[in-house]
């Protein structure tokens, strides 16, 4: 048995009491005196109703010694009516139990033990300079009316009190738990207590008490005091000095009598009166190892390594910002009109009339204005361009100012080749306060969804706190270091790019939009009728994302889990959504989706992310209903992209005309073109996302994934890659040039998420399993011994964020100083 010692010199104390019950120490019954005993000999007794023993064993305790006394008995009677009991009473204390010991498991099954052993509550160290004498009596008794045998074997431990930076090995089982005593050294404020096992059963519970007698080292009453996990291979419990006044405190090993509660299998038989299990072969080698954990400068240089990481990304935007300004400044000196953004040269050819059958040209331009550029719309229609007064009926206004515009634009965009020109036409001022919506409606759905969120996660982690039940929480215990009430500090600390890097992309963007603002001012010819239309609000939007992003992330990993996960995934939904939708707008400012229409759509996808994780795990119906969902959500989404908007499903009054309808499209498009689409670029986009998202939809219902959020965001990001790769493809396909800045932006997403993407493929904990079998994959930090990988990937993910947005901020620089009916609409 580990820990066992020799007898202690001057074991023969009390010599008056052991001679008075050296007569009866062959036997005696109820109120003898007790029999002297010997440490590390064992006794063989039997007792009865009427005959009980009782044993005195004495010890001297060296001066600011800790001495700890284990106790093994055992007993060969199965008779559950009549235990044996067994009573130890100390100086200050009395711990007891009884042989059979009977442990409860699943469904009321019982596993009986006979054989027990115990620690006793350690003697404290006393400040007395010379020994002190210690005695223990142990008292054997049985309400039987027949003898039952026994045997009684007391020793000293040797090796109680756990060494610094020293591995120790033990075994224990569910009737013979183990602890240990660990004192904190004078340099060290904060240990990490690492425990680790070959074999992942029996499960295991690992737990920090303080130095408070009795000790909880039984399944059931484990969970009473301190700090504990539950454990397979591997546990680690970071210890900090100021939560112990004594500097001290016991590690705890109990051996639960099932397995259930670390993932492994449950019971087979589960019914019936009488389910019991005798004596079942639950020992675990266990090897216990504490180390000093980081010093206080270590949180000083990881904070300064996470803000200066991020603040170099504003160093290189006010330099770049500083070599633009000296580029702009050179050229408006040497007398050469420059664009707003961008250096893409002017095209001099004479613009394609698009005409339609009632002889109007649209996207025309009339060479022979002043302005270099004819409004489409007649000046009494459309004010100067400078005036951006702010109206009621403009803000609200949801429909062209042009009365022919209704008309005309099912003619317009069903053209084979269509042009900036042609969907770029409602009122500028009007169509920018559409897209200024984003803007304040994400910071009204932030704050809403934030604080809520921020109250939740408190919870959680006051619960964790006070009830020291660590298994809520899926960190990765071997780097998780706590600050104040917070229990993994370094994974809220790595969020800090995401905040960051959103508010650059914030004054990036307002730069933007002030030059912009300049060149309206100044009636710049090509602020007009040149490049893409300038709208800013879904960028605004984007920055926010982000930097909500951060701040839910944070949140989340206050205390991780399976109940909050989404927390962590709503806004990159949006990040993605917005991403493909100001993507789209690019092209088609006239059309692209409503703020209202894409909150909701957004506000529908998270809410079938809350249902998929209640209801994704075993229910197939949920799957089903899901995947037929996807797909026509698919079909409807490419219907409107082909068509431009301008599908409508509207037959006469009868009910049965939407129907035909429906048929009349799909044999016209689908039967009688078939050889050759109308809009091929369109269809091969369209034939191949749908292909994508058919897949996905195939997969989920085939494996059903459990992590339901991280399956629809990777719905969202393969959608949001396909559309980008095909529109720098269909770009390149126009002759249109990518310039420096957004080609950089562009090698650097991809850089930096592919290596993003493989720190988030280190695993390091999963909610989707028990708590002790996430545990297997902790791992230690890897940077500043300070972060892990998933803080690794929190920074790099930051930074291809920012560098996606940079992308579709930039790509199109190069059209500012193209007419837009010179631009192609893909």
């Amino acid at each position: 048995m580990a820990g066992r010692a020799a007898p202690a010199p001057g074991a023969l104390l009390c010599a008056l009491l052991w001679a008075a019950a050296a007569a009866a120490a062959a036997g005696g019954g109820p109120g003898d005196n007790p029999a002297p005993g010997a440490f590390g000999h064992v006794y063989r007794g039997a007792v009865n109703i009427s005959a009980e023993r009782v044993y005195a064993f004495a010890y001297r305790s060296e001066p600011g010694q800790v001495d700890a006394v284990r106790v093994y008995v055992n007993s060969s009677s199965e008779n559950l009516r009549y235990p044996v009991l067994f009573v130890v009473r100390q100086q200050k204390g009395v711990l007891s139990w009884q042989v059979p010991l009977i442990f409860r498991g699943l469904y009321q099954r019982t596993y009986n033990y006979q054989e027990v052993s115990r620690t006793l509550c350690p003697s404290e160290p006393t400040p007395e300079t010379k020994p002190s004498d210690q005695i223990i009596f142990v008292d054997v008794a049985s309400m039987a009316p027949f003898n039952i045998a026994y045997e009684l074997l007391v020793t000293r431990l040797e090796n109680f009190q756990l060494e610094t930076n020293k591995a120790f090995n033990f075994t224990a089982s569910p009737s013979q738990p183990q602890y240990f005593l660990y004192k904190f050294p004078q340099d060290v404020d904060s240990v990490i207590i690492n425990v680790v096992s070959d074999a992942a059963y029996p499960c295991s519970v690992v737990s920090v008490q303080d130095i408070v007698c009795p000790v909880y080292d039984l399944d059931h009453n484990v969970e009473f005091n301190g700090v504990y996990q539950s454990m397979t291979k591997q546990a680690a419990i970071t210890v900090q000095r100021k939560d112990f006044p004594g500097e001290q405190f016991f590690v705890v090993f109990v051996i639960k009598p099932e397995d259930y509660a670390c993932g492994g299998s449950v019971p087979s038989s589960i019914h019936g009166n009488v389910n019991r299990t005798w004596n079942l072969q639950r020992t675990k080698n266990l090897q216990v190892t504490i180390v000093p954990s980081i010093k206080k400068s270590v949180y000083v240089q990881a904070m300064f390594f996470s803000f200066l990481s991020f603040l170099s990304f504003y160093l290189g935007s006010v330099v770049v910002a500083f070599v633009h300004y000296i580029r702009v400044q050179r050229k408006a000196s040497a007398g050469i009109l420059s664009p707003e953004h961008g250096s893409g040269m002017m095209t001099s050819s004479h613009p394609i009339s698009a005409s339609t059958p009632e002889g109007s040209s649209y996207g025309a331009i009339d060479e022979s204005s002043s302005s270099g550029g004819r409004q489409l719309c007649s000046p009494e229609r459309r004010p100067p361009a400078g005036s951006d007064t702010d109206s009621s009926v403009e803000e609200e206004s949801d429909f062209d100012t042009m009365p022919e515009i209704e008309s005309d634009k099912n003619i317009i965009r069903t053209k084979v080749f269509l042009y900036l020109s042609d969907l770029s036409r409602k009122d500028r001022r009007i169509v920018s306060k559409k897209y200024k919506i984003y803007f304040w409606n994400i910071i009204t759905i932030a704050v809403f969804y934030a604080l809520p969120v921020i109250q939740l996660v408190i919870t959680y982690q006051t619960v964790v706190n006070v009830t020291g039940n660590q298994d809520i929480c899926y960190y990765n215990f071997l780097c998780a270091h706590p600050l104040g009430v917070l229990s993994a500090f370094n994974n809220i600390l790595s969020n800090v790019g995401h905040m960051m890097l959103g508010f650059l992309f914030l004054l990036i963007v307002l730069r933007r939009d002030i030059l912009h603002r300049r060149a309206m001012e100044m009636k710049d010819i090509y602020t007009l009728d040149y490049g893409i239309p300038k709208h800013f609000g879904l960028f605004y939007a984007m920055g926010i994302a982000l930097m909500m992003e951060g701040v839910l992330s944070a949140c989340y990993h206050v205390c991780p889990n399976y109940s909050n996960f989404q927390f962590d995934t709503s806004f990159m939904y949006m990040i993605a959504g917005l991403c493909m939708l100001k993507l789209y707008q690019t092209r088609h400012p006239d059309i692209n989706a409503s703020a209202y229409s894409a909150y909701a759509s957004f506000a529908v996808v998270i809410s079938l992310a809350v249902l998929g994780v209640v209801f994704g795990k075993n229910d197939v119906w949920f799957w089903v209903i899901f995947s037929m969902i996807h797909v026509l959500a698919s079909l409807a989404l490419s219907t409107q992209i082909y068509y431009m908007g301008r599908f409508k499903i509207d037959g006469p009054d009868s009910d049965m005309g939407m129907f035909r309808r429906a048929v009349m499209v799909l044999y016209t498009d689908c039967i009688q073109q078939c050889s050759r689409p109308m809009y091929m670029d369109r269809m091969v986009l369209l034939i191949v996302g749908n292909l994508v998202n058919w897949s996905f939809a195939i997969f989920g219902l085939v494996y059903r994934p459990r992590d339901f959020a991280s399956y629809i965001l990777g719905i969202f990001i393969c959608n949001l890659l396909l559309y980008l790769a095909f529109y720098i493809i269909m770009k390149l396909r126009s002759s249109e040039k990518l310039l420096p800045i957004p080609m950089f932006c562009i090698v650097a997403t991809a850089v930096v998420w592919a290596a993003a993407l493989y720190f988030f493929f280190q695993t390091l904990s999963s909610w989707e399993e028990t708590p002790a079998e996430s545990r297997e994959k902790n791992r230690p930090c890897i940077l500043l011994g300070f972060f892990d990988d998933h803080d690794v990937w929190h920074f790099l993910s930051a930074a291809a964020l920012f560098f996606s947005f940079l992308v579709l901020l930039t790509l199109d620089d190069d059209l500012d100083t193209v007419r837009r009916d010179k631009i192609p609409v893909f």
